[in-house]
């Protein structure tokens, strides 16, 4: 073994040299060639955290592409219908109450009902209410699932379509809080039945909100109106992206 330092010959294998009494552990180190920097890839680099507007964006228009044919061209013939029954709705005034005569009522039924259950615990008023609350929680829930958890904004722009549905499906409800002609379930009307039989006849009343029926009504069309005509925009672009990446 020959010390790197002096050059004396060694004849066997030692800690430190004993010409020079240099150690050869110290010096070994010290001619080891420095480690090249790392440098980190493009997709290791740490993302600055993003403010809330550009997760928003992120969520709602960075759209996954769809490359099946069979599903976009469903997807597309589903977008058709969703157009053309939102239209038919939407025209549909208070007074005929159409709306409550359609399918989608059906639907939303057993969600209003079940409504009252969850709510009952929270006091009277509440309990009233949480028919018209269960009946539009549901599309919320759906709306965050597809979004936040499936990422697929096609679905989530359907739930917006759905909560706009049930807005100007609870109109002719609020409106009929003095009339009381509406049928109601079992087939009797608010005028025949007991007070606090017609939810928004009782919510009204007790909130002293009675006269102002018709403009809350109003209010709660024009808000479906509005869910729906922007269910159509956010659909369509969903739909003209996925186009534009279709294979």
């Amino acid at each position: 073994m020959e010390c790197p330092k002096c050059g004396f010959e060694q004849a066997v294998r030692v800690d430190d040299c004993p010409r020079c009494g240099i150690v050869f552990s110290k010096i070994r180190k010290s001619l080891e060639p420095a480690a090249a920097p790392v440098i980190p890839d493009e997709e290791d680099e740490v993302k600055e955290p993003q403010g809330i507007f550009e997760v928003i964006r992120e969520l709602l228009f960075d759209v996954r592409f769809e490359t099946n044919p069979f599903v976009f061209g469903g997807r597309v013939l589903f977008f058709i219908v969703m157009i053309v029954w939102g239209v038919v709705l939407m025209s549909a005034s208070i007074e005929s109450n159409d709306v409550a005569q359609s399918f989608w009522h059906v639907v939303n039924l057993p969600f209003h009902e079940a409504g009252h259950v969850v709510f009952r615990a929270f006091g009277r008023i509440m309990h009233s209410l949480g028919g018209s609350l269960g009946q539009l929680l549901m599309p919320v829930i759906c709306f965050l699932v597809f979004l936040l958890k499936t990422r697929d904004q096609f679905a989530a722009s359907f739930s917006i379509w759905w909560l706009g549905e049930n807005f100007l499906d609870m109109a002719p409800y609020i409106n009929d809080a003095r009339s009381l002609s509406l049928p109601l379930l079992g087939g009797n009307t608010g005028y025949s039945s007991p007070y606090g039989f017609h939810d928004w006849e009782f919510i009204l009343t007790e909130l002293g909100l009675a006269r102002h029926d018709h403009l809350l009504a109003g209010c709660s069309r024009l808000t479906g109106i509005f869910l729906m005509a922007l269910s159509f925009f956010w659909c369509a672009y969903v739909l003209i992206m996925q186009y534009r990446h279709l294979k």
